[in-house]
């Protein structure tokens, strides 16, 4: 049951409906939450249903105490919509989940806040920008917090919740709340920090694999090989990728320094432009059935 302080939280908009959108929508449904996952048209839409029949049987199999009946569930609670005011119209919180492109996170959130109810908290899962880089553009500054899931919600669950100076302490509370009533290990961090907790550890990581496979210096499947093998952790950090989706890191590389633009171009070069998007896809660095 839900205390007293959180009776307010009971539907959930996602904005955005890809891997992790998706993850996010199907998590808080699965838990107990009306939950809207909105798009931009159609076609958006229609790719994120075969991602959510997937976490279905995902779940089935590798949350402990799912079965038919709670997937079922939790899929009844879970619509889809293209019709932004109407999606927000009842929604006590809102977390956007799209592509980490600032000027299209300050556009949404400028849309949203035209449509939304005062009561609205809004959040964005951003996994590098700050909360303060988009701030004025929600009109609510007070009501605006980050909250970022990991990949793979159902086992990676994890959820950092960082506002700004100007976000009530009540609303901060109130989201550290939520995450653990969504199944989350909720992560308060008290100031601001580009790259959170999570990604200031894990960018630099990964960064340095692109270098060493970017740079010719060694396979990706032979890095990934050292790793594991010398530290005994479960997967390599091309793995990583391939989990995460390769568009994610794209789309932040691309807009980096000179370093990061090459990794960019290195990445669609011989990965995005011939489809090899990561475990969503089928391929990336590696090959999935």
């Amino acid at each position: 049951m839900r205390g007293n302080f959180m009776s307010d939280i009971k539907q959930v908009l996602v904005l955005g409906t890809g891997v992790l959108g998706s993850q996010i929508a199907f998590q808080a449904a699965y838990t107990g939450f009306q939950v809207i996952a909105y798009d931009i048209n159609d076609d958006a839409v229609a790719a994120a249903q075969p991602r959510i029949a997937g976490l279905m049987k995902t779940y089935l199999a590798e949350v402990p105490d799912a079965t038919q009946a709670t997937v079922d569930a939790a899929q009844a609670r879970l619509s889809h919509s293209t019709d932004l005011a109407e999606a927000v119209a009842d929604a006590d919180l809102v977390i956007e989940a799209i592509p980490e492109i600032l000027e299209l996170k300050r556009e949404t959130f400028r849309a949203l806040g035209d449509v939304a109810p005062a009561k609205t908290i809004f959040a964005t899962n951003s996994s590098t920008l700050l909360p303060s880089d988009i701030v004025d553009a929600t009109g609510r500054p007070d009501r605006f917090l980050a909250i970022h899931f990991a990949n793979r919600i159902w086992t990676s669950n994890t959820a950092e919740i960082m506002g700004t100076v100007l976000t009530s302490p009540e609303v901060f509370d109130r989201v550290v709340e939520f995450a653990g009533e969504m199944g989350m290990v909720a992560v308060p961090i008290r100031k601001e920090k580009a790259g959170y907790v999570l990604n200031s550890l894990l960018v630099p990581f990964l960064d340095a694999a692109l270098d060493l496979a970017a740079g010719g210096y060694a396979e990706p499947k032979d890095v990934d090989n050292t790793w594991r093998i010398a530290t005994g952790a479960p997967l390599g950090p091309f793995q990583i990728y391939d989990i995460i989706g390769m568009n994610t890191p794209y789309n932040i590389m691309v807009n980096g320094d000179e370093r990061a633009r090459a990794h960019a171009a290195w990445l669609k070069e011989n990965y995005i432009d011939q489809g090899k998007l990561g475990i969503a896809s089928g391929e990336g660095f590696y090959k999935y059935s």
